[in-house]
């Protein structure tokens, strides 16, 4: 009778073992913002990744206020597993360049519009030192430093690369259809 409990015993721990690795996701990309204000537009970039089935994670940590906090993160990124880094950052920005100071794992820079419409956070992050690159993306162009995050994975990922190229068709389909409705617009000096 022990032996059976004994099993049983095992054959639980065993399951749990299995159930969670399968439900214990660890993040590849790591969306960073300066601020929970940057989170309207990070939102964008998030949705993006938990559409394609990415896993992410999402954390507020600031260059200037939590330097420690950015340079530990930065620093373990790696190690953790995480393959993509989009930073975002408004005014001085100088979240992307210094995460990328201290790791390995690639970093887009997402420039936020908060003061002088973007471009100080612009300039910021595009204009790098030798040896310190950001790919940056538009002002407020978490989308794009998604899809762009997305490809990245994709060098490695036959099924992620199918999920872009019908995200990619689905876009061009809705140009399409949108030319279309335009086409039926009327008015009296408008060409055919």
């Amino acid at each position: 009778m022990y032996y059976g409990c004994f099993s049983l015993y095992l054959y639980d721990i065993f399951m749990y073992k299995i159930v969670s690795f399968y439900l214990i996701m660890t993040p590849i990309v790591s969306i960073i913002m300066g601020s929970t204000s940057d989170l309207p537009i990070m939102e964008k970039a998030a949705q993006l990744l938990n559409d394609l089935h990415i896993p992410f994670e999402m954390n507020a940590l600031s260059a200037h206020r939590t330097p420690d906090a950015v340079e530990e993160f930065a620093k373990n990124a790696h190690r953790k597993g995480v393959k993509v880094i989009i930073a975002a950052a408004g005014m001085a920005a100088h979240l992307p360049g210094v995460i990328a100071a201290s790791t390995i794992v690639p970093v887009i820079g997402v420039p936020i519009k908060s003061t002088l419409e973007g471009i100080d956070a612009l300039l910021a992050i595009v204009q790098m030192p030798p040896g310190i690159p950001v790919a940056t993306v538009g002002i407020n162009g978490a989308l794009n430093a998604a899809i762009l995050a997305a490809q990245m994975l994709a060098l490695e990922d036959k099924k992620l690369e199918r999920k872009l190229a019908d995200y990619k068709e689905e876009l061009k389909i809705k140009i399409v259809k949108a030319n279309e409705e335009l086409r039926a617009v009327k008015y009296e000096y408008k060409c055919e």
